[in-house]
């Protein structure tokens, strides 16, 4: 079931035969750097991970899918959706790594910041990179997201200190862009 539609993916709602792809990925620790967790994930916690998803308001995360061969690549979304004051955390993980560097998480973060702005009516989306993760950063930069300020060595890694950026973008941003 398609949730949002873009040229080369389109992102719908994760179920449980993609449980499969996100146990792998979340216990790779190629992957693992990226997304500040150190320890590997069980069956039993993915599985209670995906059914909270759906549970919670503050949260919508989804399943990139390229078009061509229906291969589910990634998951993207939002955590701490705050509708009051109109904001959002976006994450996202392309997890196979034969198609990292094509341009396919820019995309997804496209479509899921244009619908953040446009269906959830939220003004602001920030998200944390780390510094060593310069592809990611340039890709959110190609979304429109802007350096915001850094959290200093806050990220501890492979027996050294590491930044957190934190970047963001404004829906006045988007709209200009």
């Amino acid at each position: 079931m398609t949730f949002i539609s873009g040229e080369r993916l389109y992102l719908r709602p994760l179920e449980e035969t993609d449980l499969d792809c996100c146990m792998r990925w979340i216990n790779d620790s190629d992957i693992l750097q990226f997304l500040g967790s150190k320890r590997p994930m069980g069956r039993a916690q993915e599985i209670q991970w995906l059914a909270d998803q759906y549970k919670r308001d503050d949260r919508l995360n989804l399943a990139i899918v390229l078009r061509d061969g229906d291969r589910h690549i990634g998951n993207c979304g939002f955590n701490s959706i705050d509708l009051g004051n109109r904001n959002a955390h976006f994450g996202i993980l392309i997890g196979e790594k034969d198609v990292w560097s094509q341009g396919y998480g820019s995309e997804a973060a496209k479509l899921i910041v244009e619908f953040g702005f446009n269906q959830l009516a939220l003004h602001r989306i920030e998200l944390f990179v780390y510094s060593f993760n310069e592809r990611a950063r340039k890709a959110y930069e190609k979304v429109g997201f802007v350096l915001e300020g850094t959290k200093r060595e806050s990220y501890f890694r492979n027996g050294q200190f590491h930044d957190a950026h934190v970047m963001s973008i404004l829906e006045s941003e988007w709209r200009r862009s």
